[in-house]
């Protein structure tokens, strides 16, 4: 009898760890995102009790900035590199675009059943549906959940934790296309001197 509770016990804890990936949840959320040429919109960030907004633009293949409303800090991606700018401290942190999870969205083409992504889970309701995902080989680095709307569909928001299991949630108001941005809007203009 305890052998048999034991067992119970262990297969109600690990059950939990079983995920299911519904592969045409999958397919919908690639189809949207290799449609997408370019976004802009505003943003709500909440990272801990800390919420900050600010405005969001996405151009494929690559680039991605965000502005904060009330923080004098940037986060842009170049098509290689994901950049922290913090223009009070003129100090730029540079982290490849590649080891991140949301390097995953801006990639000229968007395959989520790659070999180096792997979605660990679906989910979905009348209105959102959401893909967890990771880079494979790199689960230990943190993993990004994409909610999007359902019908039709469009991004909604995301989720980021990191390797500390600190999460950050960006959630999206007012998407729309837009592909015409300055020459040197995914750039970081640095304060000069002289």
């Amino acid at each position: 009898m305890k052998k048999l509770f034991v067992a119970i016990l262990g297969l109600f804890i690990c059950g939990s760890s079983f995920a299911v990936v519904d592969n045409v949840l999958v397919d919908r959320a690639e189809r949207y995102l290799n449609g997408i040429t370019g976004l802009t919109g505003d943003f709500i960030q909440t990272s801990g009790t800390r919420v900050d907004k600010g405005t969001f633009s996405m151009l494929r293949p690559g680039r991605v900035r965000l502005d904060y409303d009330k923080m004098p800090v940037q986060l842009i991606a170049d098509g290689k590199d994901l950049y922290f700018f913090d223009k009070s401290l003129d100090q730029i942190t540079t982290v490849p675009l590649t080891s991140t999870p949301a390097g995953i969205l801006i990639r000229k083409n968007i395959n989520l059943k790659n070999a180096d992504i792997r979605v660990v889970e679906t989910k979905s309701d009348d209105k959102t549906f959401s893909l967890k995902m990771n880079l494979r080989g790199q689960e230990g680095l943190g993993h990004m959940t994409v909610v999007f709307d359902a019908k039709p569909v469009k991004l909604n928001s995301w989720s980021v934790v990191d390797a500390t299991g600190a999460k950050t949630d960006v959630a999206f108001n007012g998407l729309k296309a837009k592909t015409s941005f300055g020459k040197n809007y995914f750039q970081i203009q640095r304060h000069k001197f002289w």
